[in-house]
């Protein structure tokens, strides 16, 4: 058994116009909560070996998250960001599961 996605262009393409509009209008404040619709949409698309993914991260969690990041990476002059980048990876595989 293989990997599959199941999700489709157009919906992909509409939350793109929806996230793109959302983010604009909340300056960025609203991207920790999109983020997180959109890794739920590409956990419930996907099965590897016939297993599906469900992602249990909630917008609000992210988002402290990224305000400390945010100001680490920022007293830093950047040198933070990597280990930003490999913390936001951490929290996304820790709030994803295998659904049996």
């Amino acid at each position: 058994m293989g990997s599959k996605f199941e999700g489709k262009v157009l919906q992909i393409f509409l939350f793109c116009i929806c996230a793109g509009f959302i983010s604009l209008i909340t300056l960025g404040i609203a991207l920790p909560w999109l983020e997180c619709i959109a890794l739920r949409w590409i956990c419930n698309n996907t099965t590897i070996g016939g297993k599906r993914f469900t992602f249990k991260g909630t917008g609000g969690g992210l988002f402290g998250r990224y305000i400390i990041w945010w100001l680490l990476t920022l007293i830093t002059f950047g040198i933070y960001g990597f280990w930003a980048i490999r913390n936001q990876i951490r929290w996304l595989v820790e709030n994803t599961e295998m659904v049996g």
